[in-house]
């Protein structure tokens, strides 16, 4: 497919260069920094250098002071207290940190958690949940990951006389839900500074403020950072501000003296290197998310709660084979959706892909989904049926606000929730066809053509010559990468082949390259173009090409060396 390469506006030369010297760096890190808004030493020096000291104060958040109140009040009187919280990764790690947290100061007796099935129950605040609380003596249910549009649900809580905290990161509707509070910084009336923490985050700005309010040693609670890092990283939010330095510290948690769950985690996904956040996307997180998809979420909390290495070890491999059977059921169900499409006249010419398949596995069609936008780059939905209704997950392409479009057809829907770049949805089956037309026309309308090519955004042009161990070492503290800090995309134009470039693979997918700029006169570098050995001919040609990549350390036989990972190719007469 081809890609559309966007290069970002550099800033001013001038203040790439007064930048350059006040740090003593490189013109290129300079551009960087100056691109994510960082413009002085003080802001480099943060940027670089994070501090737990430098979190926002959690009581700034709307209801905060009412939450902790209502929760010290609970503990006081030996209230019975449910935690409970969505099935995917984000959930399960939230409900994990308070349960492992408020287990230290309460009655643990009287401290319990509840994960919704996926089958049963479906998305968000079940009464199902709230009758558990009512008929077992919870008065107080801490709602994480979910519940800012259970205006419903929350009612119905009331009337039980069970009352709700409420710990989300999605986007309200126009009336909130009365809880005894409502924590969530995407609130209208929120003036809390950063707006783009994980429910796990928003959990954790909780028994942050519980523990500011006792004088409790900021030690423990920072213990906690491993499950908080994994749901940042899985529920891709930005890593940015308050996200990227908890991530940080997550990450130095994660790799010195992660909790038994996690450490079991990571055992089991082979992981035997220092982790990064794409080994938490593309190998911790899964895992976790498996257990909800296939079986129930409760294993994954059980899991990550863990405190004796029998049973966590027993967890983690039930786990690993739920994780398996997800790879199945995902890689049937793609290549049958992918099988649909190609063989409709119709397809082609959308601008949406919406499919309905009773049979398919409710646990999966969001990686489906995820899927299929990546194989034809157009916003997707894909549904099943559940308790009688279709249900499904919704993926967008780059800039288009999906959220909004799923909104303007809300009257064929029964619920819905999300954000711009994803969300789920419940319908009646017979809803399903007038649905797909109105998707289709409001997408038509409202999504611009360009953001119907996959785009490559590219932060600098550099020269090969650029390409120094200084500079690498400088990029590697830009980490963690994730959203919104993304790992530095680079160009160099006008390279050509040198000796060594060849297909390799089993099946001779891949490039890899050896290339020289066009002076030839300084040293070759060598890039590796994951699937791009059907490109060999054209390289091989001798003419000049243009190449975006990103910069990764190599080890071969005991030598480093810095390789570029290529993302595309375009020669010079394209």
């Amino acid at each position: 497919m081809k890609k559309r390469w966007v290069i970002n506006t550099p800033p001013e030369a001038t203040k790439i260069e007064e930048l350059s010297k006040k740090l003593n760096c490189h013109p290129v890190i300079a551009n960087l920094l100056l691109q994510r808004g960082i413009t002085s030493s003080e802001q480099a020096q943060s940027f670089f250098y994070p501090s737990l000291n430098m979190l926002h104060d959690p009581f700034l958040m709307k209801d905060m002071d009412k939450a902790v109140e209502r929760l010290d009040r609970a503990i006081a009187q030996d209230e019975k207290i449910l935690i409970y919280g969505d099935y995917d990764v984000d959930g399960t790690t939230a409900v994990s940190l308070l349960y492992k947290y408020l287990k230290h100061h309460c009655n643990s007796d009287n401290l319990e958690y509840y994960i919704p099935d996926r089958y049963t129950e479906g998305y968000g605040v079940s009464i199902k949940g709230i009758d558990y609380a009512a008929e077992n003596g919870f008065s107080l249910m801490l709602i994480t990951d979910c519940g800012i549009k259970a205006v419903e649900k929350v009612k119905y809580a009331n009337s039980r006389q069970v009352d709700i905290i409420i710990c989300d990161h999605h986007t309200p509707g126009d009336t909130l839900p009365e809880a005894i509070a409502v924590l969530d910084p995407q609130r209208p009336d929120c003036p809390y500074p950063y707006k783009w923490l994980s429910g796990c985050g928003v959990s954790f700005k909780l028994v942050q403020a519980h523990s500011l309010k006792h004088n409790l040693p900021m030690s423990e609670l920072y213990k906690l950072l491993d499950l908080l890092c994994v749901s940042i990283a899985s529920d891709i939010v930005p890593i940015t501000g308050e996200n990227r330095i908890l991530a940080y510290f997550g990450l130095q948690q994660l790799n010195s003296n992660p909790s038994l769950g996690l450490k079991t985690i990571i055992k089991i996904s082979g992981i035997d290197k220092e982790i990064t956040i794409n080994d938490i996307v593309f190998r911790i997180g899964p895992r976790i998310n498996a257990a909800g998809r296939v079986e129930s979420g409760r294993k994954s909390v059980e899991l990550l709660t863990a405190d004796e290495k029998c049973s966590a070890a027993g967890i983690a491999s039930d786990i690993n084979t739920f994780n398996d059977q997800r790879k199945k059921l995902d890689h049937d169900i793609t290549e049958e959706a992918i099988r649909h499409i190609n063989q409709s006249e119709l397809e082609p010419s959308k601008k949406t892909t919406v499919l309905f398949n009773a049979n398919w596995h409710k646990g999966v069609i969001g990686i489906v989904a995820s899927r299929l936008t990546e194989s034809f780059y157009r916003p997707t939905i894909i549904l099943t049926e559940s308790n009688g209704l279709a249900t499904g997950s919704a993926r967008s392409v780059e800039g288009f606000d999906l959220y909004y479009a799923i909104s303007q057809c809300s009257e064929f829907l029964e619920n819905y929730g999300g954000h711009k770049y994803a969300a789920g949805l419940t319908l009646k089956i017979e809803n399903i066809e007038p649905f797909k037309q109105k998707f289709e026309r409001i997408v038509r309308e409202t999504i611009d053509d360009e953001m119907l090519t996959p785009q490559i955004n590219i932060d600098a042009k550099i020269k090969l010559t650029d390409i120094t161990p200084d500079l690498y070492h400088m990029l590697q503290k830009f980490a963690p990468f994730g959203p919104n800090n993304t790992i530095p995309v680079f160009m160099t134009e006008k390279v050509t082949n040198f000796i060594g470039t060849k297909r390799v693979g089993r099946n001779n997918e891949h490039l890899k390259l050896v290339i020289v700029d066009d002076t030839r006169a300084c040293n070759d570098r060598s890039g590796i173009g994951f699937g791009m050995g059907h490109l060999y001919d054209k390289v091989n040609s001798g003419g000049f090409f243009d190449i975006c990549y990103t910069l990764q350390e190599n080890e071969f036989m005991g030598k480093n060396d810095i390789q570029m990972i290529v993302k595309d190719i375009r020669l010079r007469e394209e």
